[in-house]
């Protein structure tokens, strides 16, 4: 789950990382409230959706007075911000926030994330702040430091050294480092985040470090554990599909191909994708029914499937282990017949009861192609997406 920079910054507030003041604005009338009460001096007005790149994209402004604050604020609420993040359709923007305007002396790029290959927890810090941290990787890789945390419990000081020398800090912004690191830190751990991120990290010219911007994504798995951070969801930013399939516990996830695909188990539905894709075709999106898939999900999935335009032919790929193949036909023949699936339909069963499921596809009297092996339902799907003969 992502949340928005003022949320972000909420939180870091709360672990003792130094941030701007700054508050939440929903209309103008609210930025020009919001400016006021900061402190004298230039105020920035800042896009709130769950991209990067909004400067560039006119989504960042600065303002110099509260009513030149409420005039910025109107110009950016409302309006669909695209960046490198939004894809060529952008984002409307909802609300803005307003944060006193800081003297930057240097950029600093910090961020605690997963080490999959190391399997630890690691530090990530580069003197190029306020860039994209991927295209740092590709042009300067020298300029990234990484430091990997021997045990998640604790931060160790040989840890902070070693990120703020690298960085090039003196004694004094070290022990300053060590502050906002072990915040961050802890939020890290404490939170179950997937990745905190503080882009930039500026140095002032009187010596003191704030984070001027954030990014904090969180495990969905152990939202449970936070009804707080659970809280700052904010559905105006998700896929409406991808919205809908949460709220029945499906996973799903948006492509922009033709193939409507529903698998059970997420490793055979990349699988699925990677045969699709090997087939010359192009999968409109993942979708794990998982292990406890019945009827009624599988009709609620076809529902998801189908409210894709785009969607041109629907793979179905089960094996049955757990979930029978039998309540999955019935699934599909009950789905198909109370929608009206006009697109081209191709289902490969195996596994518990696939023959039976397999009789219930046949005795439907619905137009339904069955395949038996992987390869045969990726190109049977992709054929059919074409217009050809599945």
């Amino acid at each position: 789950m992502n949340i928005h920079e003022y949320q972000a910054k909420e939180l870091l507030r709360e672990f003792g990382v130094p941030v701007p003041e700054g508050a939440v604005a929903m209309t103008p009338a609210e930025a020009e409230e919001a400016a006021r009460d900061l402190p004298k001096g230039g105020v920035v007005v800042k896009a709130q959706i769950h991209a990067g790149g909004r400067g560039k994209g006119g989504g960042v402004k600065l303002a110099q007075s509260a009513s030149e604050t409420k005039q910025i604020a109107s110009e950016i609420l409302g309006m669909n911000l695209k960046t490198h993040q939004t894809g060529p359709e952008g984002k409307r923007v909802r609300k803005v926030y307003v944060e006193a305007a800081s003297e930057i002396e240097h950029e600093y790029y910090l961020a605690v994330l997963l080490d999959r290959a190391e399997e630890k927890l690691a530090i990530i810090a580069s003197t190029e702040g306020g860039m994209d941290i991927e295209e740092v990787a590709a042009k300067t890789p020298e300029k990234i430091i990484t430091v990997t945390v021997p045990t998640p419990d604790t931060l160790p000081d040989y840890v902070v050294r070693r990120v703020g020398y690298g960085l090039g800090f003196d004694t004094d912004q070290v022990k300053k480092l060590g502050g906002v690191l072990a915040g961050l830190y802890r939020l890290f751990v404490e939170c179950d985040a997937s990745l905190a991120e503080i882009n930039p990290l500026v140095m002032t010219p009187l010596g003191d470090l704030l984070a001027l911007d954030a990014k904090l994504n969180f495990d969905d798995n152990a939202l449970y554990r936070h009804p707080a951070v659970s809280a700052m969801r904010d559905p105006d930013e998700e896929d409406p599909r991808e919205r809908a399939a949460n709220e029945i516990d499906l996973a799903y996830v948006g492509l922009d191909g033709d193939i409507g695909c529903m698998v059970n188990g997420a490793g055979l539905a990349m699988a699925t994708l990677d045969m699709i894709q090997y087939c010359g075709g192009s999968p409109a999106n993942f979708l794990d029914a998982g292990g406890g898939a019945d009827k009624e999900k599988v009709k609620e999935a076809f529902k998801l499937i189908l409210n894709d335009e785009n969607v041109r032919a629907i793979l179905v790929n089960i094996f049955g282990g757990i979930v029978r193949c039998d309540l999955i036909a019935e699934g599909v023949v009950a789905a198909a017949q109370e929608m009206g699936v006009e697109v081209p339909l191709v289902v490969r069963l195996q596994g518990t009861n696939a023959i039976a499921g397999r009789k219930i596809l046949t005795e439907s009297g619905l137009d339904i192609t069955s395949a038996e092996t992987l390869e045969e339902a990726g190109e049977k799907a992709v054929a059919a997406a074409r217009g050809g003969k599945a």
